[in-house]
């Protein structure tokens, strides 16, 4: 029953991406929910933003050269993987282990095709020795929620594309 409904929720992110413009920023913003839901420690949220995520990453954007397409295709395969184990971890302190996979991942995406039309910011939690990507320089940290919320640094910025 669960596999039917993950395959439903799936196909609605799947047609409602195709819908929408630069893809990059779809993607970005999907794992922006999952790094909020983690912040916000709600394991259930977590898992229903990742599902979201996994539906803009199955949807090839339209906006890449065949280059850009390339390293893409490598890099949303690891992606799909570090999503799908978070969706099927029920756990929450799971969820922040495969999050941490998940955050390498989309950082060498967003660094390497540099198309996202926001600016980003890497941040690393010293505790945990991990690091996310963020929409602001407050620190919202994933890994440890409300008990450290605040704890962490900016370690990078990834500028908006021009």
């Amino acid at each position: 029953m669960k596999k039917i409904l993950l395959s439903l929720m799936l196909m609605w992110a799947v047609i409602a991406v195709k819908a929408q413009g630069n893809h990059i920023d779809k993607i970005t913003s999907s794992y922006m929910g999952v790094k909020n839901a983690l912040a916000a420690s709600n394991s259930r949220l977590a898992k229903t933003r990742a599902i979201d995520l996994l539906g803009q990453l199955s949807v090839t954007p339209k906006e890449l050269q065949p280059a850009q397409q390339r390293v893409y295709s490598g890099i949303a395969a690891k992606l799909k993987g570090d999503t799908r184990d978070l969706i099927y971890t029920a756990s929450l302190n799971m969820q922040r282990a495969r999050f941490q996979s998940l955050s390498n991942d989309m950082y060498t995406l967003l660094s390497t095709l540099k198309l996202n039309t926001t600016t980003v910011y890497q941040q690393y939690c010293p505790m945990k020795k991990a690091y996310w990507l963020s929409e602001s320089e407050e620190i919202r940290n994933p890994y440890y929620g409300e008990k450290m919320l605040e704890c962490g640094t900016v370690s990078a910025t990834l500028e908006a594309a021009k």
